[in-house]
């Protein structure tokens, strides 16, 4: 119709873009064309065959979206959330050993603040890519809970900073997926 509403003969509002300047204070919008790269260097490691995909790091918010990559078996790590945590498989499957279900290829979850939980992919997958929303922080624990570590939306972006001024693209890249 291209705007055009012919019973009227005129336009058709509902096909003209906002007339009005978006709100100073918005932060700019992020598309990122090709979220699961062709270029291999944008992956960060974490440990040998797993690595994560920053596409927003949201400082601002206490939070962070990612693609996680693992293309091994094994436990990934037990951790727990202060707050929700969303993700959709993309590819592969993976699964939490204190849960009976597995996230597969198309699956969405749902992760409660408080929950700890051992994230792990088993040896018949040969590559999982989840996306996942990671909100506040995770925090890494023994078998009894004892914090071991943690990582939040700060830790993920100086890890991003180290090794992309490592690898060439500049410590610098980072800055683009930061809101």
């Amino acid at each position: 119709m291209n705007g055009q509403d012919p019973a009227a003969g005129g336009i058709d509002e509902k096909w003209l873009p906002y007339r009005h300047p978006q709100p100073r204070e918005s932060p700019p919008e992020l598309v990122i064309p090709h979220a699961i790269p062709n270029d291999e260097r944008i992956w960060v490691p974490v440990e040998e065959n797993v690595w994560f995909r920053p596409l927003l790091m949201a400082a601002s918010r206490g939070y962070w979206m990612n693609l996680l990559k693992v293309r091994k078996s094994g436990v990934l790590s037990r951790h727990r959330h202060p707050q929700p945590v969303h993700a959709f498989v993309l590819k592969g499957e993976w699964r939490y050993l204190e849960h009976d279900w597995v996230a597969r290829e198309g699956s969405y979850a749902y992760e409660a603040p408080g929950e700890t939980h051992t994230l792990v992919v088993d040896p018949h997958v040969e590559e999982m890519i989840t996306l996942f929303q990671v909100n506040g922080a995770m925090i890494y624990v023994d078998p009894d809970g004892r914090t071991v570590g943690y990582d939040d939306v700060f830790t993920r972006i100086d890890k991003c900073r180290a090794h992309y001024s490592k690898n060439g693209l500049g410590a610098d890249y980072i800055d683009q997926f930061i809101r």
